[in-house]
């Protein structure tokens, strides 16, 4: 996969300043168009051999281009703050927005070939994480990002031979850096691990260029020219019909039983049981969190349902008891233009909590196979693909140590009616109803069958969906209490 990187590949010096002008006017221009068109972002992830020219070229690049347009990342050790998370976030909260270009030098392949070399993870643990980066670039590619793979080369001989030149140069030999010497070391095994992870992960939505990094005017105009090409094919590419995906509800519903119409939704709680309950749920979820062996844990909890099913109530009563310290409370609503410019996962992984902390999603990342699905504001293939995204995004979430909690709180029509009318006639009431709410009531079934296609489809025995028949306030209350107070004791003590 190397060899066409170890040939010696140079260009003479009149070549490249006769090229070199015509090159960076070209690629200026694509990337102002890329930010007048703003419709998609690029991410271009720099991997290779130490002193192949990694840094060089991307010194170049924003040397040739406009830096204002341009930001540059390099993912050395990771702080304090991202060893709390799942791996992927500190990568999603630095992905460029769109009109926008990325460079992330250091990234995920780098992290997965170091710990290889050094035996830090095994061969299975490899395979995983080059599975893993390729659904995060799927994923990306398919909400329009622009993805560029570079490998910069040297060989072993030329890796070599560039050390002997500048160790002993007392004006040079600051260039050679601790990673230089602990690769003159480790060469063969990561380059062997190495052409593993670009024959594994170059894809037809994300290849890998090779590019020798012996020569500099050579691996310049090289790096350029590719960067041009595939800013050029991704700017004139016209939207072309795609196929139509499978959009059938999972279950058919052929005798008219919906899921949320099988819950017993007659369900009670006398006021004085409720009072009971409520008290020692509280006093439980308060001394679950304050428990030491929750420091390395993070605690998550979805709250979703019909409109008017009380999910804002059933979060008090779960803050009710706790210090405002020990939670945070993350409202979703319709997406901000900055949101928008970004995949649409984006910020909800902006908001994923750390080790001992608890966060609350009053709406969540739920709303693309629900509103947006029966509402249009997404294609079917983008909510199709959205489970597929969902499960691995919170797979992820409990490798991280999070505990994930998902709440469905199920009311009936004539409920739903109800509340709506008291609500009208409430004057402190008055600003929980809009003409939203009563469009989404006419769509009734629509949103059953989007609920019955989400539970089949991301019910998953990591995170699972507790349906709550919330058509009492007082039972539904009380049971998100006790099912979030058992999900947290059956971490503790699975250690």
């Amino acid at each position: 996969m190397f060899e066409s990187a170890e040939i010696g590949h140079s260009i003479d010096k009149d070549t490249y300043k006769s090229e070199v002008p015509a090159l960076r006017e070209a690629l200026l221009q694509a990337q102002y168009r890329l930010r007048d068109q703003a419709r998609f972002p690029v991410l271009i992830l720099i991997n290779g051999i130490e002193g192949a020219g990694k840094g060089e070229t991307i010194k170049l690049l924003n040397e040739w281009m406009d830096p204002r347009l341009i930001r540059v990342d390099s993912f050395d050790v990771p702080t304090d703050e991202e060893l709390a998370r799942p791996l992927a976030w500190r990568y999603w909260r630095r992905l460029p927005p769109k009109g926008h270009t990325g460079i992330f030098f250091g990234n995920w392949y780098s992290k997965m070939l170091q710990d290889r070399v050094h035996g830090r993870i095994s061969k299975a643990e490899l395979a995983l994480a080059i599975d893993r980066a390729q659904r995060l670039e799927r994923m990306l590619c398919s909400e329009g990002m622009l993805i560029f793979k570079f490998w910069f080369h040297l060989s072993k001989k030329r890796m070599f031979k560039r050390l002997d030149s500048l160790k002993d140069d007392p004006l040079h030999s600051w260039r050679i850096s601790p990673l230089d010497w602990q690769q003159s070391k480790t060469y063969d095994k990561f380059v062997r691990y190495g052409e593993l992870v670009l024959r594994r992960s170059s894809r037809d939505f994300a290849p890998w260029y090779v590019i020798e990094g012996s020569d500099e005017r050579y691996r310049s105009l090289t790096a350029g020219r590719i960067l041009l090409e595939g800013l050029h094919a991704a700017l004139e590419a016209n939207e072309q019909q795609t196929v139509q995906p499978h959009t059938a509800p999972v279950e058919l519903n052929l005798d008219r039983r919906s899921l949320l119409g099988s819950l017993d939704l007659d369900q009670r709680l006398s006021k004085d049981a409720y009072k009971e309950q409520l008290v020692q749920e509280q006093a439980r979820l308060s001394q679950l969190l304050r428990d030491r062996r929750m420091r390395k844990r993070g605690v998550l909890a979805v709250f979703e349902g019909h409109d008017a099913a009380g999910k804002g109530s059933a979060i008090r009563r779960v803050t009710g008891a706790l210090d405002p310290r020990l939670y945070r409370i993350v409202q979703i609503a319709a997406p901000s233009e900055d949101e928008l410019a970004q995949p649409w996962l984006w910020r909800f992984w902006r908001n994923v909590p750390g080790r001992g902390e608890f966060t609350i999603f009053d709406r969540s990342w739920y709303g693309r196979v629900l509103v947006e699905r029966v509402e249009g504001f997404c294609s079917p293939d983008e909510w199709l693909r959205a489970y597929t995204e969902i499960n691995e995004f919170e797979e992820q979430l409990v490798d991280a140590d999070i505990v994930v909690v998902k709440f469905w709180l199920s009311i009936d029509a004539d409920t739903q009616l109800e509340r709506f009318k008291e609500r009208e006639e409430t004057p402190h009431k008055r600003f929980k109803i809009t003409e939203e709410d009563w469009r989404n009531r006419d769509k009734w079934d629509d949103y059953d069958h989007a609920v019955a296609d989400m539970v089949d489809r991301t019910s998953t025995e990591i995170a699972p969906w507790t349906l709550v028949e919330a058509n009492d306030k007082r039972f539904a209350r009380v049971k998100v209490l006790r099912t979030l107070n058992d999900r947290l004791q059956a971490a503790l003590e699975d250690g």
